[in-house]
């Protein structure tokens, strides 16, 4: 198997000269990893990058492991937030390219699969598979989330199962993985609505026996050209290579209208107040969710603007992200050290701050009011776009630079 990096090291804390090579624990057999790595997943749901992917499926918990699913078989871990989105991983260790797109094929069959299932379905292969009686996901759930309300989780999951909505992650020991080819797998199930996510996960020995995991986002669906076909409410998506799927008109109004609101917001934002002199920044479509990613030049998507709202503070914000141990956090990493120099160019009110990895990142927010009031909608539009504009400016050149400085180091 190729390697992307070189082992980690592990420097003594005596100030010793002998750096030690982490060993990878590979076993045995194939199986024997794969096994390792669903135990950590289900007993450490934290060690998953879900932030780095998706931040709507932050916070999700393990469910069970190998839950059947259907004629395709059973997938490796099964998590589930506590609003009601499912989580599916696959571990597989990485030998061939024909065990990749193996893998990538099967866990979109998974999802196929769960797309059509009840919550009911849903609940009693849960139960059945841990054991714990046909209320088991809610009991689950509700051993970490004690307040949350049985039938809006029960609405929630019901309307995340019939879209499609999940994240679907696959974990392997030393991905190497062409961007192109996966997308090529993700359109041909362009009807389901998910998140995708490729992540490096190796295990390493410590030498007292211990062990070290080190994940690392390799590909998401926001850096993947990914054909997704949204239904209106009220509406299925048929396969069309299959039979028609059953009817279901059942809609969530909430979750909707929420989505809508979110979506005219940023058109409109994006359709009347936004500007930029860079030409060659992307620039995204109207989002469903409270925010938008602005993509930099960094590999592997690595590097992004998040630009966001918060209606309940009436806040508006940018702030620099970048995924952990990557080339866009290295960038990053590089600008925060230089923020005398780069502060005076971004004016303004910007400031450094710690993110949840304790990173300290580069952002600007303003508390502008009640967002649904036209004249407070303008204002901080204007407010934002000029952020937005002036963040690009001077930080995605910068990005640019430091990535390339990198590449030539390592060549």
């Amino acid at each position: 198997m190729d390697r992307q990096h070189s082992a980690p090291i592990l420097l003594s804390a005596e100030g010793s000269s002998i750096a030690l090579e982490l060993v990878p624990q590979h076993g045995s057999a194939a199986s024997i990893l794969e096994a390792q790595i669903q135990e950590i997943v289900h007993a450490h749901p934290a060690a998953l990058p879900i932030a780095e992917i998706d931040p709507l499926f932050v916070g999700a918990l393990s469910v069970c492991r190998e839950m059947q699913l259907g004629k395709a078989g059973r997938v490796d871990n099964f998590l589930i937030t506590p609003s009601g989105l499912p989580v599916l991983v696959e571990c597989k260790l990485w030998r061939n390219p024909e065990a990749r797109r193996e893998v990538i094929g099967q866990i979109l069959d998974y999802a196929k699969v769960l797309s059509r299932w009840s919550f009911s379905d849903l609940q009693r292969e849960v139960g059945s598979r841990t054991g714990t009686g046909p209320d088991a996901l809610l009991q689950l759930v509700r051993n970490v989330a004690p307040n949350v309300d049985e039938i809006q989780f029960t609405d929630a999951v019901t309307a995340n199962l019939r879209r499609g909505r999940f994240l679907l992650l696959i974990l392997g020991d030393g991905v190497r993985e062409d961007v192109e080819a996966i997308a090529s797998y993700l359109r041909i199930h362009a009807g389901l609505h998910f998140t995708f996510g490729l992540v490096e996960f190796p295990v390493y020995r410590l030498p007292n026996g211990e062990h070290l995991v080190a994940p690392r986002v390799v590909a998401r669906t926001t850096s993947i050209v990914r054909n997704v076909v949204a239904a209106p409410e009220g509406f299925v998506v048929q396969d069309l290579n299959e039979g028609a799927a059953e009817e279901d008109t059942e809609i969530d109004p909430d979750r909707a209208a929420l989505a809508a609101t979110q979506q005219a917001f940023w058109k409109e934002f994006l359709d009347s107040h936004l500007q930029l002199d860079d030409r060659t920044q992307s620039v995204p479509k109207p989002a469903r969710q409270g925010y938008l990613a602005f993509m930099l030049p960094a590999p592997q998507g690595s590097s992004w603007l998040t630009v966001y709202r918060d209606l309940h503070k009436g806040e508006v914000g940018v702030f620099l992200s970048a995924s952990q141990n990557s080339p866009g956090e290295i960038a990053m990493n590089e600008i925060v050290a230089n923020w005398d120099e780069i502060k005076p160019a971004l004016n303004g009110t910007a400031r450094l701050t710690n993110d949840k990895y304790n990173r300290t990142r580069i952002i600007d927010s303003k508390t502008v009011g009640n967002l649904n009031d036209a004249a407070i909608r303008k204002a901080a539009f204007d407010w934002l776009a000029e952020r937005v504009n002036t963040f690009v400016n001077v930080l995605r050149p910068r990005i640019r630079d430091v990535v390339a400085d990198e590449a030539g180091r390592v060549d």
